[in-house]
């Protein structure tokens, strides 16, 4: 992207591209499913980006490349949530599942919980019973703790698709 230009400035598809992280074909793509992703047209088509529209990219991008929504599902998100709540998560506005439960510790916080533990064999509570798995280290448990979040806020979004 131009470092000269506003940034309140319209963008060219290239831009837009560059700014969202995305191809361009997939900007052209996303026009035709997301009917709330309207950047103007000049004569002879060429696309300009508002402000708002990179920001709507970057959310949908958030949502299908990040948290793995289908293009369904995020069309659905985008008509019940709206267009500033995708936008939101565009800016780095976090989980789509707000009222999924976090990640509880922190990486820092969770090696500390790991060398609490008492070693296998230490003692018979604390030893791993043979066949068990070994204790997880503090990456292997934030990234479980995160999939468990996203499969909650899953579950809550289904009940709430078959209730209404």
């Amino acid at each position: 992207m131009a470092s000269e230009k506003s940034p309140d400035a319209y963008r060219t598809i290239s831009e837009a591209a560059e700014e969202a992280d995305l191809p361009a074909h997939v900007l052209r793509f996303w026009e035709s499913k997301f009917t709330q992703l309207k950047p103007l047209k000049r004569n002879g088509g060429r696309r300009l980006y508002r402000p708002q529209d990179i920001q709507l990219l970057k959310g949908l991008r958030q949502l299908l490349y990040e948290e793995g929504f289908t293009i369904k599902g995020a069309q659905k998100y985008l008509r019940d949530h709206g267009v500033a709540a995708v936008a939101e998560l565009g800016k780095g506005g976090g989980s789509p599942f707000p009222d999924a439960p976090g990640v509880s510790e922190t990486p820092d916080a969770a090696a500390d919980a790991e060398s609490a533990r008492p070693e296998a064999g230490a003692d018979d509570e604390g030893a791993t019973p043979a066949g068990a798995a070994a204790p997880l280290d503090a990456a292997g448990r934030a990234r479980l703790e995160h999939v468990l979040e996203r499969l909650i806020g899953a579950r809550d979004s289904l009940r709430q698709a078959m209730e209404s």
